[in-house]
């Protein structure tokens, strides 16, 4: 061997998806939807034909655009679906900048989100956000 051997390393962290028949997708669930993160709205089988499979045909709205996407798969194959990790704080304040201060279970104050301003909806989202809070109103923000 010589002195000058290199190895390549893989990394031991997980994935963003795992697989599951698309037949046991059921309406609410998560799937990635023509490679998009949907949660699923819709979901309907139709029998397997002479030589085939019964196909499952999966409608969704991306979880991050709204966009409404539809798929179709073998119900018996696999098809990936997304982890979705979903948390919940108490807004504690509203910066003039746009940042959030939000009260984690732990009681740790998180200060590095920033409300949203992409779109017309996010300024929308973002405006009721800040109403309710100067109206004295208990809120909880839900970050996908």
């Amino acid at each position: 061997m010589s002195d000058e051997d290199h190895f390549e390393v893989g990394e031991a962290g997980s994935s963003f998806c795992y697989p599951m028949q698309a037949g046991s997708v059921k309406k609410g669930a998560y799937a990635m939807l023509k490679g998009f993160p949907c949660k699923v709205t819709d979901m309907s089988t139709s029998k397997a034909g002479k030589h085939g499979h019964a196909k499952a045909t999966i409608v969704g709205t991306d979880i991050f655009t709204g966009k409404k996407h539809e798929d179709f798969h073998p119900t018996s194959h696999n098809m990936e679906i997304p982890f979705v990790k979903k948390e919940e704080y108490q807004l504690i304040d509203v910066s003039e900048d746009g940042y959030l201060s939000l009260m984690l279970k732990n009681g740790e104050l998180k200060e590095d989100v920033k409300l949203p301003e992409d779109t017309d909806e996010d300024k929308d989202t973002s405006h009721k956000i800040r109403e309710e809070f100067k109206n004295d109103k208990d809120l909880l923000v839900i970050i996908v």
